[in-house]
């Protein structure tokens, strides 16, 4: 039923909705699915279900203070440092991550992530389910779904090598520009 909720929703929320106050998302654990209205590469499907994420997420000594509604909303305004899937997007859409600050943290400057959080307020489209412990069916949504933009556990996906390859030169060429402010 999980599966189902995500790859065939009930409905998909806009950029502009889950930015909105009161946010629709609501503030609980659970698990997200991003749809595509364009794909963010060629060699991938517009129209369905290419990502799946949790929160909050549960590590060894601790759970991640992550709710839904965070999660959701820093997906669409926040950096490529902090969320895995705008990392992902950027590099299929060819901006250049920069390293930043310290030079720890990549992200694709200013004038970059603005680019990525517009076309992603053009293109992507968000629903949720919640769970109380979303960790104990990520495992299980990651295998049985064909999510191409996802990395961990996804070895077996068709684009998993390519998305790792791309995701890889993007931040190498990063180490090699100097640190942007």
């Amino acid at each position: 039923m999980a599966a189902t909720s995500l790859t065939i929703p009930d409905r998909l929320w806009s950029a502009q909705e889950v930015l909105a106050r009161p946010s629709p998302v609501p503030a609980v654990a659970g698990a997200y699915g991003w749809h595509f209205k364009q794909a963010p590469h060629p060699d991938l499907v517009a129209g369905r279900l290419l990502y799946v994420g949790i929160a909050p997420r549960y590590m060894a000594n601790r759970t991640s203070t992550q709710n839904l509604r965070k999660r959701v909303r820093y997906h669409y305004r926040g950096n490529a440092a902090g969320s895995t899937l705008r990392l992902t997007l950027g590099c299929l859409l060819g901006l250049e991550l920069r390293r930043v600050g310290s030079g720890k943290r990549m992200t694709f400057g200013k004038a970059g992530e603005d680019a990525l959080s517009q076309w992603m307020a053009e293109n992507a489209r968000v629903c949720w389910i919640e769970h109380d412990e979303p960790w104990s069916m990520e495992s299980d949504l990651i295998s049985r779904l064909d999510l191409p933009l996802n990395l961990d556990q996804n070895r077996h996906n068709a684009f998993h090598g390519r998305l790792k390859e791309l995701r890889a030169q993007a931040r190498q060429r990063a180490r090699e520009l100097c640190i942007s402010a």
